[in-house]
C-alpha cells in the first residue's frame, strides 16, 4: 500500500483515506504503524522527574449535522518507574449508556520492542457510576474498569477506545476539547476532526504554532493537527489562564446560544405550574412576611434548605426539570428541580423569574455555544428597582445567604433563558474584596504573673464565611459544646481555658457568622533575664513568605502570566490584639510595616498607649492578571511584607 508522510511526522496515512478520518476498530488503526511509535521510547534516566511519558496521544473525532458522532482516543504510554506502574495498572472508561456506546478497541502491555506482555486486561468489570451519599447523583453513566497484567517500569501501555454518540441530547450539538500539552513529554500528538462538507464547525485554536491540514473530498472535510515532541511544561505558582504556553483546540457545532435557549425553553414548557398543595405551602411560608423582600427570603430559605439534593440525571433527565409538585412530594431535587420550583413560587408572588444555565466551576466559554458547557442551573429574579433590581440565587447552596452567590460562580458567563426562547448572555456579578472579610479580635488583660484573660471574637463574611457556617450548621450537645469551648480557647493561646462560648446557627442565612468566647488562665509569658517574652497568638498571622519569594526567584525567567487572585485572593483579613499590661510595664515595639502593590496590601502596626498594647495586621488582595515579567514586583512585595516576621514581643516589667 502506498503511504504518505504528514510533514515529516510518524503518521503514515493511506492515500485513499486522506479525505476521511481513519476507521479505527479492535483490528487496529490503519493510519499508524505501531513499530514507529514504540521506537520513540525515551531513556528513563533523561526523565528522572517523571513517572511516565506519552509516546502517542491521539484523537479521531467524527461529527454529523444532527449531533451524532464518535470519539476515538488512543494513548501509548512509556512507564518510567514504579509510581508510573501504579498509575497505569488500573484503568477506567466511562460513557452515558442512554445515549452512547463504548468499544474498548484494545488495551495491551508491551516491551519497547513491540513484544506483547499481555494482550488484554487480566480483569474487566462494568458497573453504574458510584453514587455519593452526601449529594447523590443517579445517572446512566457507566464505568468499565480494567486491571492490566505485567505493567512495570520499562514497559509500554497501549490502549484505544471509541465512544459513539447515537442519541444527541440537543439536535445538532456537539463539542470536544483537545489539549496538545498534556503536562508531560508527548512524542507524537494528533487530532483529526471529520465533519460533512456542508457543516463548518466552530474551531478555537489557542497557542497552536504548527500548521493544520484541511482536506475536503466526497462530501467530507477532515481537519488534522499533528505535531511531535511536545515538551513538558513546568508548572509555576499562581499560573494564570489563558496563557501562551498551553496548546488547546476546541471544536463545537455551528449552533448558537439562541438555538440552545429555544431548546431549553421548549424542554421546560409547562414546568412552572403550582398545584393546590404548593399554593398552600407557599402561603404558609410567607404568612409572616411584611415586605416583598421578606417573602423572597422566606421562599429562598425554604427551597434551598428544606429539600435534599438528589439528582436523577438519566438521559434527558440531566436537563429536564421535574415538576414542582413532584419535588414537593419527594422533598428532594437537584439544581434544575430546585431552581424550577423556586421560579414557579416566585412567579406566583407576581415577579418575573428565569432559569439560568451555567458551569458550576464558572468555566463556560461565551464564544463556544454548546449545552455541554453547562452542568448547573440557578435562578434569576427581577425585583422592582427600589428593591435592588435583578438578583441571582443558587438554590443548591444551602449556606449561601440570600443575595449572594457561591464564589466559584461569581464573574462567570451564564445564559438566562426566557419562556419564549429569547435569552440573555450575562456575566454574573462579583463581590468586592471588602465583602469577603475576616475579622479576628482579641481584647483582654495581662496579669503580672503572666496570664491572659479576655474575649476572642471571630467574624467572617462573603466568600470567607463558609468554613464557619459549615462548622456551626448543626446543634451541639452539652458535652460537645464543652469540648469545643476548650479547643477554641487553646487555639487562641495554648494552655488556656475557655467559657461563655457564643455561636451562631450556620443555617440561619440572616445570622452574622460570628463566634465569641472568653479566654482565661492563658500562660502567655516566658522569662528571659529581667524581661518577659510575650508569644503572639496564632490568630494574628503574618502573611510574609520568604520561602515563596525564593521559589519564585529560582524559577525565573517566568513563562506563565500571574493570576493575581491566586496570590492573596479578593479578600480582606484583619486581626487585632488589644491587651492591657500591668501598671508600669513597657513593650519593646518592632517597626511598623506597610506595603502595597498590584497584588495586595499589607500592614502591621505595633503601638502602646498608656497600658494598652495594640497589635494589628491587615491584608487585602485583588483580582486580575499580570504579565510574567511582573514576577519581580511580586517577589519584591513578598520580601517586603516578610519583614514583619514578629512572633514575640519583649515586655519590660516595672522596675
Amino acid at each position: 500500500m502506498r503511504r504518505f508522510v504528514f510533514a515529516g511526522l510518524f503518521f503514515l496515512i493511506a492515500r485513499p483515506a486522506m479525505s476521511q478520518a481513519p476507521h479505527i476498530t479492535p483490528a487496529g488503526d490503519p493510519s499508524v504503524r505501531n513499530d514507529t511509535i514504540y521506537k520513540l521510547a525515551v531513556n528513563p534516566a533523561d526523565y528522572a522527574d517523571d513517572d511516565y511519558v506519552y509516546l502517542l496521544d491521539d484523537g479521531v473525532l467524527r461529527f454529523e449535522p444532527d449531533g451524532r458522532g464518535s470519539r476515538t482516543y488512543r494513548q501509548v504510554v512509556q512507564i518510567l518507574n514504579q509510581d508510573g506502574a501504579e498509575a497505569w495498572g488500573e484503568q477506567s472508561f466511562s460513557y452515558s449508556s442512554g445515549s452512547e456506546r463504548l468499544t474498548v478497541n484494545w488495551i495491551r502491555v508491551l516491551k519497547p520492542n513491540g513484544d506483547v506482555i499481555s494482550a488484554q486486561p487480566a480483569h474487566e468489570q462494568e458497573s453504574l457510576a458510584p453514587v455519593a451519599f452526601d449529594a447523590p447523583v443517579y445517572s446512566d453513566e457507566k464505568v468499565r474498569r480494567v486491571t492490566l497484567s505485567g505493567v512495570a517500569p520499562g514497559t509500554l501501555v497501549d490502549w484505544s477506545y471509541t465512544v459513539e454518540r447515537v442519541k444527541p441530547l440537543v439536535p445538532g450539538d456537539y463539542y470536544s476539547g483537545w489539549r496538545v500539552t498534556t503536562g508531560l513529554l508527548t512524542r507524537r500528538s494528533r487530532l483529526i476532526v471529520d465533519v460533512p462538507s456542508s457543516v463548518t464547525p466552530r474551531i478555537q485554536e489557542r497557542n497552536v504554532h504548527f500548521k493544520r491540514l484541511d482536506v475536503e473530498s466526497h462530501g467530507r472535510r477532515v481537519y488534522t493537527w499533528a505535531t511531535k515532541d511536545v515538551q513538558k511544561i513546568q508548572g509555576e505558582p499562581f499560573a494564570a489562564s489563558p496563557n501562551t504556553l498551553s496548546v488547546h483546540i476546541d471544536v463545537a457545532a455551528p449552533i448558537s446560544w439562541a438555538d440552545l435557549a429555544k431548546w431549553y425553553a421548549g424542554l421546560s414548557t409547562g414546568r412552572y405550574a403550582l398545584n393546590p398543595a404548593l399554593e398552600t405551602q407557599l402561603a404558609e411560608h410567607v404568612k409572616d412576611a411584611h415586605t416583598l423582600e421578606d417573602s423572597l427570603r422566606a421562599v429562598h430559605r425554604w427551597v434551598s434548605q428544606d429539600f435534599r439534593y438528589v439528582s436523577l440525571s438519566l438521559g434527558i433527565g440531566g436537563y429536564l426539570p421535574r415538576m414542582p409538585a413532584q419535588v414537593l412530594e419527594t422533598r428532594y431535587g437537584d439544581c434544575k428541580d430546585k431552581a424550577t420550583l423556586f421560579i414557579a413560587l416566585v412567579r406566583r408572588l407576581g415577579l418575573k423569574a428565569y432559569p439560568v444555565l451555567l458551569s458550576a466551576s464558572g468555566s463556560a466559554d461565551s464564544t463556544l455555544p454548546t449545552v455541554q458547557q453547562f452542568d448547573h442551573m440557578i435562578a434569576a429574579v427581577d425585583r422592582p428597582e427600589k428593591n435592588g433590581g435583578r438578583i441571582y440565587l443558587d438554590l443548591t447552596s444551602e449556606l449561601t445567604p440570600y443575595g449572594e452567590l457561591p464564589p466559584a460562580e461569581e464573574g462567570s458567563f451564564v445564559l438566562v433563558v426566557h419562556d419564549d426562547g429569547t435569552f440573555e448572555e450575562v456575566t454574573l456579578p462579583e463581590t468586592a474584596p471588602a465583602a469577603n472579610r475576616s475579622d479576628t479580635h482579641i481584647v483582654g488583660e495581662l496579669s503580672a504573673d503572666g496570664h491572659f484573660t479576655g474575649r476572642y471574637t471571630e467574624t467572617k463574611t462573603g466568600g470567607l464565611q463558609y468554613g464557619l457556617r459549615r462548622a456551626y450548621a448543626r446543634v451541639f450537645s452539652k458535652d460537645e459544646l464543652s469540648r469545643l469551648t476548650q479547643a477554641l480557647a487553646n487555639g487562641v493561646f495554648s494552655g488556656a481555658s475557655g467559657d461563655s462560648l457564643t455561636l451562631f446557627d450556620g443555617r440561619d442565612l440572616r445570622a452574622k457568622p460570628q463566634v465569641t468566647l472568653t479566654v482565661h488562665d492563658a500562660p502567655v509569658l516566658s522569662s528571659g533575664g529581667g524581661t518577659r517574652i510575650f508569644t503572639l497568638p496564632t490568630a494574628l498571622p503574618n502573611f510574609g513568605s520568604l520561602g515563596l519569594a525564593s521559589q519564585l526567584e529560582r524559577r525565573k525567567p517566568r513563562r506563565f502570566p500571574i493570576d493575581i487572585g491566586a496570590v492573596i485572593g479578593p479578600i480582606e483579613s484583619v486581626a487585632e490584639l488589644r491587651m492591657t499590661l500591668p501598671a508600669g510595664w513597657k513593650a519593646e515595639l518592632p517597626p511598623n510595616v506597610s506595603e502595597s502593590s498590584q497584588f495586595g496590601s499589607y500592614s502591621a502596626e505595633y503601638a502602646q498607649e498608656g497600658r494598652e498594647l495594640r497589635i494589628s495586621r491587615r491584608m487585602s488582595g485583588h483580582r486580575g492578571t499580570a504579565p510574567p515579567e511582573a514576577v519581580d514586583a511580586l517577589i519584591t512585595w513578598l520580601r517586603a511584607i516578610s519583614k514583619d516576621d514578629v512572633k514575640f514581643i519583649v515586655l519590660q516589667p516595672r522596675e
